[in-house]
């Protein structure tokens, strides 16, 4: 065999320590900045923390470090960032040290999932299941009254889709998604569909009869009686519990985390001066500078490597304080009428919208905007909470929309609530072409009960609500 040699052109990015200090410090939330940067302090005798005081924090002197990290901006496809060439491992990507800030809805998170392979008729119909189930992941009602009623309720959108296709569509979100034994109808249907997931054995077999015929005596654990009714050995028994035992007891893989006890803003913003004024939050994280005698102990062999720590963590703070204080900026100015008229005119905005506008790619501002906080003079919010999707063939976004079903039901009649339909003309008057079952779904996402179960309900309050 001729050797030979080949010139090859690759595009390439080798992230380094520092450059994923950058990136991961646009993510981390204030209370895991302040932990951070105080050990840092501890670590590094070179830096030393500033003074409090009431002013704006900007970037700084981070022009270098913002020219490295912009390179981040520009790379659409993790692949890039593999840390050798594009057509390097995708299972040793630098990037998987590094949080992706998944939604805490699970209901989200698994329709993302399912979005690599269902089609958009499997996908509405494995939606309406998960609209059908609570925050454990089990449904809420029959499942076969939920198939009838979801076949009515889809006749508009899937003609084709029966109570027969919704049940076959509910069976494979039970035995082949992500989540076995979702949109289970018990507990006892949802470790059965994680057992049916997991390879034959004998202690597969035992523990499909426990689960099945046995329930009960598992619960109480008697171990010895599960062992007679099964004419099964103990030790068989016991293999075939601890199997059951390691299963979820409920369908949703992780639930949402509690909410904190406190939350410390990132960004303030008020009203003064003739318009919207936006600062950083000084207090939330300590301001670092370099040490007087910084320059000179750059002369140790040992502190050069400090020094160099010392400078690019002041820059990689920079980035992000500049880039927060940006986004925020951006934020308070596009959803102006929403902060000061409320939920009805907030208006549709991407996070590509807000990237496009300050000039980095779309992940960043994700990063920057997850786990941060900003206080309003409407109360302190979730940056999150001020992106809105806009709502097909609408002006407006689903939430003003959400906010104004809201409206219009507070303000009915008591002795003639407004069906659905109803509300949708009305919306339609204002110039807000919605489709009923759109209405019917943010009711429902409101915990509202429909027209006629408000009309039998309804009291000194001024509305009913489902639950």
């Amino acid at each position: 065999m001729k050797a030979s040699l080949q010139a090859k052109m690759g595009q390439s990015m080798t992230l380094t320590p520092q450059l994923l200090q950058s990136i991961r410090l646009l993510q981390v939330t204030s209370l895991q900045l302040e932990q951070e940067l105080h050990q840092i302090l501890e670590r590094n005798p070179l830096l030393e923390q500033e003074a409090d005081e009431e002013e704006p924090v900007s970037a700084g002197d981070g022009d270098d470090a913002a020219l490295e990290a912009a390179a981040w901006d520009e790379l659409p496809e993790p692949m890039f960032l593999s840390g050798g060439s594009h057509a390097g491992d995708p299972d040793n990507d630098a990037t998987a040290r590094i949080a992706a800030g998944e939604s805490s809805d699970p209901r989200q998170r698994l329709l993302q999932q399912l979005q690599l392979r269902c089609n958009a008729r499997e996908l509405a119909m494995a939606a309406w299941w998960l609209d059908c189930c609570d925050d454990r992941g089990y449904l809420e009602g029959d499942p076969f009254d939920l198939a009838r009623h979801g076949a009515m309720q889809l006749a508009d959108e899937l003609p084709d889709a029966d109570a027969t296709a919704l049940l076959a569509a509910r069976q494979r979100l039970l035995l082949e998604g992500d989540w076995p034994g979702m949109a289970a109808a018990d507990p006892r249907e949802c470790l059965l569909a994680q057992l049916r997931t997991l390879s034959a054995s004998d202690a597969r077999a035992l523990a499909l009869r426990i689960v099945g015929e046995q329930l009960e005596t598992l619960a109480r654990h008697e171990l010895p009686a599960l062992a007679r009714q099964l004419d099964a050995s103990p030790a068989e028994v016991a293999t075939a519990v601890a199997l059951v035992l390691s299963l979820q007891p409920h369908p949703v893989e992780q639930p949402p985390e509690p909410e904190p006890a406190f939350i410390v803003p990132d960004v303030i913003a008020w009203r003064g001066g003739g318009g919207w004024q936006v600062r950083l939050n000084t207090r939330s994280a300590p301001r670092l500078r370099l040490c007087a005698h910084a320059e000179q102990a750059s002369g140790h062999a040992g502190m050069r490597g400090l020094l160099d720590e010392a400078r690019w963590l002041l820059r990689s703070l920079g980035i992000r304080n500049e880039t927060l204080l940006k986004t925020a900026r951006v934020l308070v100015t596009r959803q102006r009428a929403f902060l000061e008229q409320g939920e009805e005119a907030i208006a549709p905005l991407t996070l590509k919208e807000v990237a496009e506008e300050i000039g980095v790619h779309e992940s960043t501002i994700s990063r920057i905007t997850t786990g941060k906080y900003i206080q309003t003079p409407r109360g302190t919010l979730e940056l999150k909470r001020l992106f809105a999707v806009r709502l097909e063939g609408a002006e407006v976004s689903g939430a003003a929309i959400k906010a104004m079903v809201r409206r219009l039901i507070e303000d009915e009649p008591a002795h003639a609530p407004l069906a659905d339909e109803v509300i949708a003309a009305m919306l339609a008057r204002q110039g807000i072409r919605v489709a009923r079952r759109t209405v019917a779904k943010y009711r429902e996402q409101l915990c509202i009960a429909p027209a006629r179960m408000r009309r039998r309900e309804r009291g000194p309050a001024p509305m009913a609500r489902l639950g």
